[in-house]
């Protein structure tokens, strides 16, 4: 219930301060496990994608904002769930695929902490290995603007990514996730012209 209001508020509060634009939602299926996987480039970037998606997403949260009075314990009303910068959380990889195994969507920042630059970074093995150890369809997002007040947000989600090119390969987590960063870069690439 919560999770809902929250959505609807900053629905209407972002849509009007940002401008917002949503391309590409019918990219992401109406049931089953999926991984939303966006590149970052602000605090914002959480809750567009939130809001943007027809259905509920959960997203992983650094541990250390769980221990914030007040955000601590808002935030597993609001979908998410901590894990442990800079090493492996088992706890949370756990948590991320039963998630999955549930059917539900997960929104994954593969690139670790925001961008600095805008530009894309080179992304964890993380998501490779949700990718890998589930059966839920990925789908790449690329968000893109600056967020300037009144100033027009794209939120573009492409379609599944297929992994073809890696079936035959034995991959590694890390070659998932840099097929994952590389759509993301193709959907930055193909909006911003």
């Amino acid at each position: 219930m919560i999770y809902k209001f929250a959505k609807f508020v900053v629905w209407v509060i972002f849509k009007f301060l940002y401008r917002i634009k949503i391309h590409g939602q019918e990219n992401i299926p109406d049931q089953g496990p999926v991984i939303i996987c966006s590149n970052h480039i602000s605090n914002f970037d959480p809750p567009v994608v939130g809001i943007t998606s027809p259905r509920d997403i959960h997203f992983m949260a650094k541990e250390e904002l769980f221990e914030k009075k007040g955000l601590g314990s808002l935030l597993p009303h609001l979908n998410a769930f901590p894990v442990k910068r800079g090493m492996r959380d088992r706890n949370a990889l756990r948590k991320g695929l039963e998630l999955l195994e549930q059917g539900g969507i997960l929104g994954l920042f593969p690139e670790g902490t925001r961008s600095e630059d805008g530009q894309l970074q080179k992304g964890l093995a993380g998501a490779g290995f949700f990718a890998m150890r589930s059966n839920a369809t990925v789908i790449p997002c690329a968000i893109i603007g600056s967020y300037d007040r009144f100033e027009p947000l794209h939120v573009v989600y492409g379609q599944a990514i297929e992994f073809e090119t890696l079936k035959d390969e034995n991959p590694r987590a890390q070659d998932v996730t840099d097929e994952i960063m590389a759509n993301i870069q193709s959907l930055l690439e193909e909006n911003t012209k």
